[in-house]
């Protein structure tokens, strides 16, 4: 039996200091009150003592639990998926409202065995959250649609304020990496969804992983796709393998390549910037939100 691939052992700036907050524990009553998932808990995020306690921020995931794809980094369950509940986007609206969230964060699991990607459930979460919660910002992560861009339009006419979808990792490795997704695609929907921006959307945002074998190179060669697709907010922190069946770590970037990295997103020209080791697509999300705003409000 061939023994699988180990990452190696993680460097100090990785270790993750857990603080039992009480503002954590009321973000993980409301979302186990209301039966919800979250990306926070399922992709085990390394930052969910930071966002649900200090920041008070939980990344939502709606449609079920299960993914229809197969990516090799991702820690959600892979099947098939059960059927759309009809009472979810409420039920997210609530725990927006309850726990006074300035800034909500929607993602989903890929659903492609539904002929709109799950793009109306998408619209029916954002037009619940308007409903209840008016003055509270929306960004949505949603999949790549399989280039549904019918779909793509349903949620852009819901409005949301971000749109964001993750490129993942590097264009080398997408067939390693996420062997059911095509890179060229995603700079497609990226592209599309920035021409909506100023009519109905505020921004749009897309987020790598590093530490999968990619150059730092390649990594500045995707920041210039990117800026192609016309991406305003841009995020890139480090991979960490969830279990042993997953892809193991090639590296851990220093905190200092991620400075280089985060210099050579804004030189690029993204309005808004994050790179570290624990940084994740919704980290500091609303901080992301505000500086668009800012920029929103100057001529651009």
């Amino acid at each position: 039996m061939t023994p699988r691939k180990t990452s190696p052992p993680r460097p100090e700036w990785m270790k993750i200091r857990i603080k039992d907050q009480a503002a954590f524990r009321e973000v993980q009553r409301q979302v186990a009150a209301g039966e919800l998932n979250t990306v926070c808990v399922e992709a085990k995020c390394p930052n969910i003592f930071e966002c649900w306690g200090r920041e008070k921020t939980a990344t939502f995931m709606i449609m079920g639990d299960i993914c229809t794809r197969k990516c090799m980094f991702c820690n959600v369950t892979k099947g098939r998926p059960g059927f759309l509940d009809p009472r979810e986007p409420g039920r997210v609206a609530d725990a927006v409202a309850q726990l006074g969230l300035r800034h909500a964060v929607i993602t989903q699991v890929n659903r492609d065995d539904l002929p709109d990607e799950g793009a109306g459930h998408f619209a029916e979460t954002i037009h619940a959250i308007r409903e209840r919660n008016p003055s509270c910002r929306v960004e949505v992560l949603i999949s790549d649609l399989a280039g549904n861009w019918d779909a793509l339009e349903v949620i852009l006419d819901a409005r949301p304020d971000v749109l964001a979808h993750n490129t993942e990792c590097v264009r080398e490795l997408y067939k390693r990496v996420r062997p059911r997704a095509i890179y060229e695609r995603s700079m497609e929907l990226l592209a599309r969804a920035a021409e909506a921006r100023g009519s109905r959307i505020k921004a749009t945002k897309s987020g790598i992983m590093v530490g999968l074998g990619e150059t730092e190179d390649q990594v500045i060669d995707l920041m210039r796709d990117l800026r192609d697709s016309d991406v305003d907010i841009f995020t890139v922190g480090q991979y960490l393998q969830p279990s042993p069946r997953h892809l193991p770590i090639q590296h851990y970037y220093t905190p200092e390549q991620f400075e280089r990295l985060h210099a050579a997103a804004m030189a690029a020209g993204f309005v808004y910037a994050e790179a570290g080791p624990l940084v994740r697509s919704s980290y500091h999300a609303g901080r992301a939100s505000d500086a668009m705003e800012a920029l929103l409000a100057e001529p651009r």
